[in-house]
């Protein structure tokens, strides 16, 4: 088994000093293992407030920048979730390369258990896209450093695997219905039409919740079989993926991967409000500003997204299933603060949540 390399400022090459994304990560780590084909980045953000959380994400990279530039933006964007959330967490995030579907085995999760642990304990590893609570607790086989993998009760009041998918949808539910009440000044979604972009784990569910509020529901998905459960069970209406975001709707809710806000995109959006759980809408900073010009409210991804983490926090520090839920629906005052800065300074939402963020995690 072959060590991690921990980089640190005098060893790391200067280039990645120079990334775009770089953003004065606290540490960066690389790993690879040529017995299970393991090649795999950890990069934690900052850790004022406290050990970094954040999921480890298995995806078939199409190149190693693409997957650096990934694991860089998803950490930084953990910092200021943990933050916004007022949890005692700092920001972090793994990435494993390859694809899921073949490249994925027992071995390799081992591998990456015990590449967790030589890197100390300050980063905890919990499910993302690509890996399960499964595969999670085949890492946990080999260290401490994982989460969301103790069975619980939810928040639904029911037994709880672990995932925190169920978490992060109702979360997103609360801060759309924040959304909605701003932009349009109520918040009953009977009649509202929604076009959600992925109905895997959290889409799905929650389209589900939208669905029992009353909404009508678009949605769109690379795989046909979650498309059919949305339309069967939901009685949702299929939309081509290239038409999903330019939909004459209501709200907005990208829920698959990130940058599907950008120059292209934006300009055709008819919906008010965006509200969504992918991580990284926004394709750069520049594009809140856009959206603000544009009269659309976004909810800034980090921030409606939150409710996997708080769930998480919980699994730590002791988890009763009132308590977290209680702690989620905070999501919806944190955006009305959010909203409220933005509109008194004519600021982008995602600038004035950065900032509020900031005041936190810098003080």
């Amino acid at each position: 088994m072959n060590a991690p390399m921990i980089k640190s400022q005098d060893q790391i090459n200067s280039s990645v000093f120079d990334h775009a994304e770089f953003d004065e990560h606290e540490q960066l780590a690389f790993f690879s293992d040529k017995k299970t084909g393991l090649k795999a980045i950890i990069a934690v953000h900052n850790s004022n407030l406290g050990p970094a959380l954040g999921g480890c994400r298995m995806w078939n990279y199409a190149t190693d920048e693409e997957a650096l530039r990934d694991v860089l933006r998803l950490s930084k964007g953990m910092t200021y979730k943990s933050a916004l959330a007022n949890l005692k967490l700092g920001g972090g995030k793994s990435v494993i390369i390859g694809d899921p579907h073949k490249h994925k085995s027992e071995a390799l999760l081992g591998a990456m258990g015990r590449f967790l642990e030589r890197t100390g304990n300050r980063y905890i590893a919990a499910e993302d896209s690509g890996t399960s609570v499964a595969d999670l607790k085949v890492m946990g086989r080999f260290t401490d450093n994982v989460a969301g993998i103790t069975e619980r009760v939810g928040i639904n009041g029911l037994a709880c695997n672990g995932d925190p998918s169920p978490a992060t949808a109702y979360g997103t539910f609360v801060g759309l219905k924040a959304a909605v009440k701003r932009q349009y000044g109520h918040d009953d979604l009977k009649g509202l039409k929604v076009a959600i972009q992925g109905v895997g784990n959290v889409g799905y569910r929650l389209a589900r919740y939208l669905k029992l509020a009353g909404a009508e529901l678009f949605v769109s998905d690379i795989h046909q079989v979650q498309l059919q459960r949305a339309v069967e069970e939901l009685d949702a209406q299929v939309i081509d993926q290239n038409d999903i975001l330019s939909l004459d709707v209501d709200v907005l809710a990208p829920c698959a991967l990130g940058a599907s806000l950008n120059d292209q995109t934006i300009p055709l959006i008819k919906a008010k409000v965006i509200a969504g759980a992918a991580n990284n809408q926004l394709a750069s900073t520049e594009h809140d500003q856009m959206l603000l010009d544009s009269g659309i409210l976004y909810a800034p991804d980090y921030v409606i997204n939150a409710g996997g983490i708080i769930d998480i926090y919980y699994e730590r520090v002791g988890h009763d299933y009132q308590r977290v839920k209680a702690h989620i629906e905070t999501i919806s005052d944190t955006l009305n603060e959010i909203f409220e800065r933005s509109e008194q300074t004519d600021q982008p939402t995602g600038v004035v949540a950065d900032r509020l963020a900031e005041e936190r995690f810098l003080a």
